[in-house]
């Protein structure tokens, strides 16, 4: 039984929601527009051609739903088909573009239009003005002369339904597991594959970083062997007539190291040594500088004080002990 039929965009129908209910038999209308939409709108649920030119003017698709409160006789043709049904209802769509692409969906899954003619034999009966085109159908005829057979027939025909279940289901499981077998094996060749290929390859930890620097490393090769010439030679001149100083030929060694110091890591870590060692000249030239500075130019009478109170505290440790800590204990 329909329960409802909902209509947007289709024809004259902006939007309609018609809800159906037992003992309906006549629709009626004063033009025939609106009830043609109804009807078309249930054909195309039913699987009917559809045409782009019935989308409403100005809109880009058309959409029409139906809802069926299905018979127990209706839920097993129906379920044959593949098609699940929960508590007896059935929810049928089916939408068109304006480009004329149509999309149907079954309790929510999108199957093909000509599944909805397959279940639309068990939802709808159609009468036209001169036939049943209901009797058209195989199935329809194959129905008629089940029922004609009479109870003699009926608990043959249950049997064979539930024989005829169980193997669509066994043959539904059988397409499962012969899917996922063919995926399983593909994936263990992909496997296997990577596997060789790693195998060959043979990467190391860090050789990536390694090659990446050692590429730098000769591509500027000449750059570098000129570099580190000019700061071994500012390092280990023997001659300094020219007035250099340590801290100056160290500060130019850097600065030739420097220069290209980003083409090789190695050549950075000893323009960084340098610039340590530099450091450290600074501060001990400032500190021999501080120190000179600090010298007593009076330096013969500042010795004689020091020789007398060193002959003094001498004189106190023979005295009182052999050690100036225990002469301070004492």
């Amino acid at each position: 039984m329909i329960e409802q039929i909902r209509i947007r965009d289709l024809g004259v129908i902006s939007e309609a929601t018609l809800d159906l209910g037992p003992g309906l038999t006549v629709l009626t209308g004063e033009t025939g527009a609106g009830k043609t939409m109804v009807l078309n709108a249930l054909g195309l649920l039913l699987g009917a051609r559809s045409d782009a030119s019935a989308i409403r003017k100005g809109q880009e698709q058309a959409f029409v739903e139906g809802s069926w409160l299905l018979s127990k006789q209706a839920q097993d043709r129906i379920t044959e088909s593949g098609i699940e049904i929960e508590d007896g209802e059935l929810l049928v769509s089916r939408s068109i573009s304006s480009e004329g692409r149509s999309k149907a969906t079954v309790s929510g899954r999108s199957v093909p239009v000509g599944v909805l003619a397959e279940i639309g034999e068990h939802l709808v009966v159609v009468h036209g003005q001169s036939d049943q085109i209901r009797l058209k159908s195989a199935a329809a005829q194959r129905e008629a002369l089940d029922q004609f057979a009479g109870s003699a027939l009926a608990k043959l025909l249950a049997e064979y339904d539930e024989i005829y279940s169980a193997w669509k289901m066994a043959a539904n499981r059988l397409a499962v597991l012969s899917t996922e077998s063919s995926t399983r094996a593909r994936e263990a060749d992909e496997i296997r594959a990577a596997v060789e290929e790693l195998t060959k390859l043979d990467p190391k930890p860090g050789e990536d970083q390694e090659l990446s620097e050692l590429a730098e490393k000769l591509t500027h090769l000449e750059e570098l062997r000129i570099a580190a010439a000019n700061a071994h030679e500012e390092l280990s001149s023997e001659s300094f007539d020219d007035g250099r100083d340590a801290i100056t030929s160290i500060g130019k060694a850097r600065r030739a190291l420097e220069q290209v110091s980003n083409h090789d890591p190695e050549l950075e870590k000893l323009a960084e040594q340098l610039k340590e060692i530099g450091f450290s000249l600074n501060e001990t030239a400032a500190s021999i500088s501080s120190y000179i500075a600090g010298l007593d130019s009076d330096g013969a009478a500042q010795l004689e004080s020091v020789q007398s109170r060193r002959a003094e505290l001498t004189a106190a440790m023979r005295k009182y002990g052999p050690s100036l800590d225990e002469v301070i204990a004492y």
